[in-house]
């Protein structure tokens, strides 16, 4: 099955993808926790697997091979959370430092991420605020801007990146 899907045969794959992919879903939610972690890490493998098939004819044990990209994508993403959550800490340490009286000192700290946030390219700011703002899940964003999870995931990354940075320079 592995040599037809190297070669291109998406029925191959489909087949391989609906044998697998209900045991790896498990796998992955049972590290993560979250489903649409999970959904998205299962929804990652099978792209690279499917955009990297031309390799899978050298694969002898596919299920270690599986358990190994899977494995690898899990401690990424738990790495990320654990970033994600160190750096809401540290903002709401920062804003409970910050007197409840002087609220023009808080008002000028949502001024600079409202300016940072305006300064994105279109598309990352729209990404971030319909994430970040209007709380949509990246599937959710995707298909009302129809672009892919991992462009979702890719453009909400970068406008993080650009914010954080247009804030540390001016604090």
């Amino acid at each position: 099955m592995l040599l037809r899907i190297a070669e291109g045969d998406e029925q191959a794959f489909t087949a391989l993808l609906t044998a697998t992919s209900g045991l790896l879903y498990s796998f992955v939610l049972r590290h993560t926790g979250s489903r649409e972690v999970a959904e998205e890490i299962v929804q990652d493998i099978y792209t690279q697997i499917w955009q990297t098939r031309e390799s899978l004819s050298a694969i002898r044990n596919f299920r270690t091979y599986l358990y190994v990209i899977s494995r690898n994508r899990i401690l990424n993403e738990i790495k990320r959370m654990a970033r994600e959550r160190r750096r809401h800490q540290a903002w709401e340490q920062t804003a409970a430092t910050v007197p409840q009286e002087d609220s023009s000192m808080r008002e000028q700290h949502y001024s600079l991420i409202d300016t940072a946030v305006n300064l994105l390219p279109p598309q990352q700011y729209k990404v971030w605020v319909l994430n970040r703002r209007q709380k949509m899940t990246y599937q959710e964003i995707a298909a009302e801007m129809q672009i892919s999870r991992e462009t979702v995931k890719t453009y909400l990354q970068h406008a993080t990146q650009a914010i954080t940075r247009y804030i540390k320079d001016r604090v």
